[in-house]
């Protein structure tokens, strides 16, 4: 039940309320005491006026008479209608309810969030800071057909942010849909500036105007701002001027002492070229001017500077006679300082634009300032030109946005580039620098179709002179724009009005009706065509134009089209290892299989199991706050014949049961490349009919090759890798896997990636193996039974192979138990022993004869003669010893037997002498 309270100021001890309605469309008015337990002197019931009554703006309801009245001076009504605007306090009514996306493990929801909260800044109501879900609750009751508006800044992408009435009840929530940025960048929160319902029945108190605001007359509708250099309190109908040395701002509630002047209260700017084509560089104060000069320690406005010759004309444009820069004719070109001249033959201009003189903004640029909580910045520059760059301008306040936007009305691909097929339609260069001692942050955005601006780039303090480049991958009307914001924080006195950002340069090509600054060659119309000539002719995708005859010549076979032109064979560059091209000459791919050879033998590899696209998700990882999110990743490992078929969606748009899907929101929110990236939070049952995706990037836009070397030198690099951004698939054979084996990432980097631009990736799988070949199994013989023989093939252990040739069915061949050879061998064998054995007992037996003979014959010839022993022969001097029998320590069998023979020579020769002689001679 809903009860409308009577908050207005009375003397009386009692309070007047409204009953609910009744069917019939009336109510009552009843007392009630503001003591409980005091019921006296209270009115009696009175019919109340009609349920659809409401006063006009400018009044209130006295619910004493019942009766619409005028609010006093200072104060302000909107009649039937609700507005807050000021945020010193959240105002009654509004309950901000902090819940979290991953409740506990019995549903309860985790208390990290209790302290997340909307905080009042004055001006305007800001979002929490963390990845908890805060929702901001208003309950009204409605009695006829009304309406909500409210303004607000919703800057950051990595936040959901919904508003939505649900039956009385206005409801907007802030939600943190990725709290895991890389970097650590600090979120920016959703600004509420004021909330306005129409519908009401009526109201029965006029507000007061809040202080630094006025209302001058009873039966106000609204308060105005006090102006600068005045203020007030709370409910005033007038202001008051500041005391002379102090100021304010306007809307201020009192007045500061005006600080001495330095060198952050006043800017440059370069004044348009005179008719004498001379410019001087000024210097003013910022605006609203708060210093004072001629007090000690102040700075005085520098004097202005020498006349100076105008820098040149942009790229496309001439000098007029007024020293005005105009664009060059159509067909014609200009680097700037020279007149517009026409393309020679076979050539045709590049068009586009190209600024890097900065004497006035070009005509397709605008400037302008933004701020949620000061309206003063509306009428300002954002942006001033400085020459050789335009930089940021001073603003009214330090976090005010100082936007610079750029307006292409579409693109158009030139004939000479009409042979690339890949989905650039043009890009956009710029060269910039921050200079910063505080939080600044700089903003690269850009509105598609003028449906919505989103943040493409972004970065936080100083930087260094540096390059940016954004592809076009959409024929379209879009507005790039550049925003800059000194700090996020809002601060009454300026402190950082000298952090400046500088944009040296801006390019953006193929730009539909755009200036020329130089001529391309173009492919001309075949000599053997009936309307040969000089014109140019867009060459069939995948061909480039030859250096000498001018005419389209297809790229070779597995090169693809490169860089940022077509002319000559140069711009035909070969694909990587491992990988060939696609029909069009677009980019290159693998057709899932490779090979190399190794130890003179060649491996081949077919990975069609492994071409589907294929998911790992990783987490689940929590943040400081205990938000649990997860990181999901999509793989082409062969590229589809050329297509990037690995998609990443954001569906932040949509997590709300929103069908609305815009051709920007497509355009921007999906990405389609080799190997793509997603954060995921999962969903929590909060009105989210699926998890929440954001965050959405690609790893790999090219495929650089496939080898089996640990490095492959290629990388691209990229606003946050220096050194390049790349993604290694290590593609691991595993025979107990599946054909589809399992994608995995490294333990030591559990994102991925540990430094965030190389990441790697592991997918075991069973067809990462090789094809398996002759050399992979071996073959066994079987034993010979019955005359048969077994042969069985098996595979080598470990089997490291997959596919490719099969084993050899089990064969059977006839064979002989013992085959011929064999027996002759053994029979010859045998014989051969018997043979020997035979021998030795006959030469043994005769030995032992001859012994007995010779031993006999010693015996007898010392009886008759006394012969000397003859157990050696002496040898007469210069003598050499008789080598015919030599016998060694242990005598061979053949040795044996020669001594034997010589033995038995010997002694058939003995001759006894009788003569004196010295020695014995064995002859």
């Amino acid at each position: 039940m809903y009860v409308s309270v009577n908050t207005h100021t009375h003397t009386h001890t009692h309070t007047n309320y409204y009953t609910e309605c009744d069917s019939t469309g009336s109510r009552w008015r009843v007392a009630i005491p503001l003591n409980p337990g005091s019921c006296s002197d209270l009115p009696p019931p009175a019919r109340g006026t009609d349920c659809s009554f409401s006063c006009p703006p400018g009044k209130y309801l006295e619910m004493s008479t019942q009766q619409c009245t005028s609010c006093a001076a200072g104060s302000y009504s909107l009649g039937s209608c609700l507005r807050f605007d000021q945020w010193d306090a959240i105002p009654a009514g509004f309950t901000s309810l902090a819940s979290f996306l991953d409740p506990g493990p019995n549903g309860e929801d985790v208390q990290a969030c209790n302290s997340s909260t909307w905080t009042p800044q004055g001006v305007y109501l800001e979002s929490n800071r963390d990845e908890c879900t805060v929702s901001l609750v208003y309950a009204v009751h409605l009695e006829k057909q009304g309406s909500v508006s409210f303004t607000y800044q919703y800057a950051d992408n990595n936040i959901f942010f919904e508003f939505y009435v649900s039956g009385a009840k206005i409801t907007g929530t802030h939600t943190l849909t990725t709290g895991i940025l890389v970097g650590g960048k600090m979120i920016k929160p959703v600004l509420l500036k004021s909330i306005q319902i129409e519908g009401v029945a009526y109201t029965s108190e006029c507000f007061p105007c809040r202080p630094g605001w006025f209302s001058p007359v009873p039966g106000s509708s609204s308060c105005q701002p006090c102006p600068s250099n005045s203020f007030s309190i709370k409910g005033a109908s007038s202001c008051t001027r500041c005391p002379e040395h102090y100021y304010s701002h306007e809307g201020w509630a009192e007045c500061k002492v005006r600080p001495p002047c330095s060198e952050k209260d006043y800017f440059q700017i370069h004044t348009a070229c005179d008719s004498e084509g001379k410019t001087q560089v000024l210097y003013r104060w910022v605006e609203p001017k708060i210093c004072l000069e001629n007090i000690t320690g102040s700075v005085e406005l520098p004097e202005t500077g020498q006349r100076e010759p105008c820098p040149p004309c942009n790229p496309g444009y001439y000098n007029s006679n007024d020293s005005t820069c105009l664009p060059c004719p159509p067909g014609t070109h200009s680097d700037g300082t020279y007149a517009c001249a026409e393309c020679p033959a076979g050539t045709e201009p590049v068009l586009g634009y190209e600024y890097k003189w900065w004497n006035v903004l070009p005509s397709s640029m605008k400037t302008s300032c933004f701020n949620v909580g000061n309206s003063k910045c509306d009428n300002m520059n954002g942006w001033e030109v400085a020459g050789d760059h335009v930089r940021s301008g001073a603003g009214s306040s330090d976090n005010d946005y100082l936007i610079l936007s750029l307006h292409v009305p579409g693109f158009k691909v030139p004939a000479s580039l009409s042979g690339m097929t890949t989905s650039e339609f043009g890009r956009i260069t710029f060269v910039f620098e921050t200079i910063c001692s505080a939080d600044c942050e700089l903003y690269f955005m850009m509105d598609v179709n003028r449906k919505s601006t989103t943040v493409v780039e972004s970065w936080e303090g100083s930087k260094g002179k540096q390059t940016y480049t954004h592809s076009m991958t959409r024929n379209a009307s879009v507005t790039y724009t550049w925003a800059f914001q000194r700090t996020n924080h809002a601060l009454d006195v300026r402190h950082y009005v000298s952090d400046t950002v500088k944009l040296y340069s801006i390019s953006v090509t193929n730009v539909l009706d755009g200036v020329a600054s130089a001529c391309r060659a173009c492919a001309l119309v075949p000599q053997n065509s009936q309307h040969a000539g000089s014109s140019c002719v867009p060459c069939p995708a995948g061909f480039y134009i030859d250096r000498d005859t001018n005419r389209c010549q297809e790229c070779p076979a597995n090169t693809y089209l490169a860089g940022r032109h077509t002319y000559g064979q140069d711009a035909c560059v070969a694909c990587g290892p491992g990988s060939i091209s696609n029909k069009e000459h677009s980019r290159c791919y693998s057709d899932c299989s490779f090979s190399y050879t190794e130890n003179n033998r060649t491996l081949t590899f077919d990975l069609s199991d492994l071409s589907d696209v294929a998911s790992l998700t990783i987490g689940p990882s929590f943040t400081s706050k205990g938000t649990k999110y997860l990181h999901l990743f999509n793989v082409s490992l062969c590229g589809h014949e050329g297509k990037r078929a690995a998609v990443c969606t954001d569906n932040v748009t949509d997590v709300s049961n929103k069908d609305d899907q815009s051709d920007s929101a497509q355009f921007v929110n999906s990405v389609d490349s080799f190997i793509c990236q997603s954060t995921l939070i999962p969903a929590d049952g909060r009105g989210f009919r699926t998890a929440i995706s954001s965050q959405s990037i690609s790893l790999a836009d090219t495929f650089l090759g496939a080898t089996v070397d640990t490095v492959l030198n290629a990388s691209w690099a990229t606003a946050s890798c220096d050194q390049g951004r790349s993604s290694v698939i290590t593609v691991r054979c595993d025979p107990e896997q599946s054909e589809r084996g399992e994608l995995s990432v490294p333990s030591s980097c559990p994102a991925g990636t540990c430094d965030g631009c190389t990441f790697h990736f592991l997918w075991e799988s069973a067809s990462a193996c090789p094809r398996c070949t002759e050399s992979d199994y071996h073959q066994i013989e079987g034993a010979c039974k019955g005359g048969v023989q077994e042969t069985l093939y098996v595979w080598n252990e470990p089997k490291l192979c997959t596919k490719g040739v099969s084993l050899p069915p089990r064969s059977s061949s006839p064979c002989e138990a013992i085959a011929l050879w064999l027996k002759v061998g053994v029979g010859g064998g045998a014989f051969m022993a018997v043979l020997l054995i035979a021998l030795t007992c006959y030469f043994w037996k005769k030995n032992k004869r001859l012994e007995y003979k010779y031993s006999r014959l010693v015996m007898s010839a010392n009886k008759e003669c006394e012969l000397p022993a003859a157990d050696s022969c002496a040898l007469a001097e210069g003598e050499e010893p008789d080598d015919d029998v030599v016998y060694a320590q242990k005598p061979t069998l053949l040795g044996k037997l020669r001594a034997i023979a010589n033995k038995v020579k010997s002694s058939e020769s003995v001759q006894l002498n009788s003569s004196q002689s010295d020695r014995w001679i064995l002859g």
